[in-house]
Parts: structure tokens; sequence; C-alpha cells
């Protein structure tokens, strides 16, 4: 959570949050109340260049999570999917949701 509060708070973001009467804090709680938090038994080193990035694929492995949602490069060089897991843009995964 602490990561992606840091990233939805970056100026490029701060305009568009602004526009619809979002704030970072406020995302960080309505995306903690529709997850499932999760503890990694131990984080592999999968990212060179960011191991922040590390810890998201490993709690997205504890918590067997359904998809994981970024548009950071880092995570699409995975090719698509880490280990079974999706890997979308959130525009792909606001389809995804709206399909269900």
């Amino acid at each position: 959570m602490a990561e992606l509060l840091d990233v939805v708070s970056r100026d490029k973001f701060a305009k568009r949050f602004k526009n619809a009467g979002l704030t970072p804090l406020g995302i960080v709680k309505d995306i903690r109340r529709i997850t499932t938090m999760a503890t990694p038994t131990s984080v592999p080193r999968v990212i060179a260049n960011d191991p922040d990035d590390d810890h998201v694929l490993a709690c997205a492995l504890a918590a067997q999570a359904d998809l994981i949602v970024s548009g950071d490069k880092h995570f699409h060089s995975l090719g698509g999917e880490y280990q079974g897991i999706p890997i979308v843009t959130p525009a792909e995964a606001f389809r995804i949701l709206e399909a269900r």
C-alpha cells in the first residue's frame, strides 16, 4: 500500500485526480477496502531494476491474486504474467472488472 500511495501521489497524476475529485489517500483507502492483504514468506529477486516491485510480485503470489494491475514497464517486461498471474494495465483491469 505504501508503494501504491507513493505512485498515485506523483505529480503526473495530480491534475487527473483533482479533476475527478479524488485524492491519493482516498484512492489507496478505496483499494484497500476491496483487496486482500498478504504477507509473503519470502521476496525473491525478479526485477533487478526495481527491487520494490519484487515485493508486489511476492504479495500477489502469497494472496493468490487474480491479477497484478500496473502500468509499470518492469512488470510488463515479464511477458504478461508472473507465475500464472496475469499482469494487466489499469485500463485492462477496468475492462475485466466491468465484464464481471
